[in-house]
């Protein structure tokens, strides 16, 4: 039997080519009534890459499907009396720019990264400054540079995984990365503040947004309902090493758990948006669990390097009722060299 997802009938103009992970079933099927069935979903003439959703009153969320044949993607916008926030830049698909001035018309705006991941990043070169956490910058960095997009395509040109007019996407230019540090506020006018609260793991200076004033956790990408990857261990040509592990998520959520009566709902960087806040606490559960035994995890997958060596094995720990935690077992506790 072959194994395949039934497609979507986004209002997007790219369409799905290829997938390289397949999704979880509860992911599918909320994307599927989501992107079908929503009745504030819109299409703006200047980006239609993008479905835009209202969230809330004050937020909109920027669903754009992944051109690297990962999960689909979140970004964010938070409309503060005098100021927006926009969260993640995607792979700056379209007019990204042009999009989020449409939204918030003459309101001056901020924008902030999650992490380094291409699929939150990239689109950062649409804009003259971008903040991240300050363990991030580097990393970022390394990331978005002029050939940063090349393996969209195949050796003859080709869209491999998400069809869409190559001319679409943006040119690299240099833009400045302001690195911020915990709990650095935001503020989106009178007495509306958003904290940057750093939660490593999935990436050395992955950071959350806490909307105060709205009670909602803007999550990136250590909340998953597909997978969290937060555990691979240190990684070549990164930088903080010691925070790709679940030990240092672990300590790091443990003190924001103490802080669940300040938001109500989670926004996560993929999938599944509007989750409840209690849901920290049985991703603690987890994690606590992995750490006390990195083998108490309850299936593993084995893929092949890719460049001829070890194949990959990446454990996979359920979290009650969501999805799971993946790692690796160089990837549970700081690395004793640091």
């Amino acid at each position: 039997m072959i194994q395949r997802m039934m497609p979507i009938d986004g209002s997007s103009k790219a369409k799905r080519l290829k997938w390289g992970p397949y999704q979880n079933h509860l992911s599918w099927a909320y994307m599927k009534e989501l992107r079908e069935k929503d009745k504030t979903l819109k299409i703006y003439d200047v980006n239609p890459y993008i479905e835009v959703y209202q969230l809330r009153k004050n937020v909109y969320g920027l669903f754009n499907q992944n051109c690297d044949g990962m999960g689909d993607v979140w970004m964010y916008i938070i409309v503060g009396p005098e100021r927006g926030l926009v969260i993640d830049t995607g792979f700056g698909l379209g007019n990204l720019k042009g999009l989020i001035e449409k939204i918030l018309g003459d309101m001056p705006y901020t924008v902030a990264c999650t992490h380094r991941g291409p699929d939150h990043v990239l689109g950062c070169v649409h804009f003259d400054t971008v903040y991240c956490h300050e363990y991030e910058v580097d990393n970022i960095k390394s990331f978005v540079k002029p050939t940063s997009w090349d393996y969209l395509f195949d050796e003859n040109g080709a869209n491999i995984w998400l069809q869409f007019d190559k001319k679409d996407l943006p040119s690299y230019k240099d833009f400045e990365l302001i690195g911020i540090p915990n709990g650095y506020i935001f503020n989106l006018g009178e007495d509306y503040e958003v904290e940057a609260v750093w939660m490593p793991g999935h990436s050395a200076g992955h950071c959350m947004y806490l909307d105060k004033k709205g009670r909602n956790l803007f999550a990136g990408d250590d909340v998953c309902s597909d997978v969290m990857a937060c555990g691979s261990g240190p990684r070549a040509n990164s930088f903080y090493n010691q925070y790709f592990c679940i030990e240092a998520y672990r300590d790091q959520l443990v003190k924001l758990c103490d802080r669940l009566d300040e938001f109500d709902y989670i926004f996560p960087g993929h999938f599944i948006v509007n989750l409840e806040s209690c849901l920290m606490l049985d991703i603690l559960d987890a994690l606590n669990a992995i750490v006390k035994d990195p083998e108490c995890y309850d299936f593993k997958v084995v893929s092949p390097s890719g460049n001829g060596g070890e194949p990959r094995v990446g454990y996979h720990k359920y979290v009650r009722g969501f999805s799971t935690i993946s790692y690796s077992m160089k990837g549970v506790y700081y690395p004793k060299e640091f």
